[in-house]
């Protein structure tokens, strides 16, 4: 397991939990040789200058996109659970579940509820879902992909299982 996804020890003190969202490398490397094939095709079909271009646009697309799927990071630091763009107290928080991936499927899907805040990556088939308990705040749960969700549910406080597997998470 790579450095960034472990539990946080010693790079930040006050951090008990981080993780970077990465784009697997398989992807990355699907990506070149899609590059490499779109690179022959206009190679062939066009003139030099505008092959190279139109492929130089292409691979800062694709791998910019990469780029920004990989870049989101779910952190509880500080007694607060930063994920993606968003923070919230963990005093706020209700229970949390590791989801496998035929509950985060459900949770995702058909069960999803569109009140529901999202930090999901497609190339990552299990999360954690976090109960919000702020009156306030109409946000019935946060789900988060994790690669490491009983990890993740252990540094928010939750049960480091969540609902038998291939059983549908408990209720909204």
């Amino acid at each position: 397991m790579p450095a960034r996804d472990r539990i946080a020890h010693g790079a930040d003190p006050a951090a008990t939990y981080r993780e970077r969202l990465h784009v697997p490398l398989r992807w990355w490397v699907q990506a070149t040789m899609f590059l490499a094939t779109a690179w022959l095709a206009l190679i062939v079909a066009l003139p030099g200058w505008l092959a190279w271009t139109a492929s130089g646009a292409l691979l800062a697309l694709v791998y910019g996109v990469f780029w920004w799927l990989g870049s989101a990071q779910v952190e509880v630091r500080d007694g607060v659970l930063h994920a993606g763009q968003a923070q919230v107290p963990l005093a706020l928080l209700g229970a949390a579940e590791a989801l496998d991936k035929d509950a985060t499927r459900l949770v995702h899907g058909v069960e999803a509820d569109a009140r529901a805040y999202l930090v999901t990556r497609p190339y990552i088939s299990r999360s954690v879902r976090v109960r919000i308990e702020d009156p306030r705040d109409p946000t019935p749960y946060w789900l988060i992909s994790s690669r490491h969700p009983r990890q993740l549910a252990a540094a928010l406080g939750g049960p480091a299982e969540g609902p038998p597997h291939g059983g549908p998470p408990t209720g909204h």
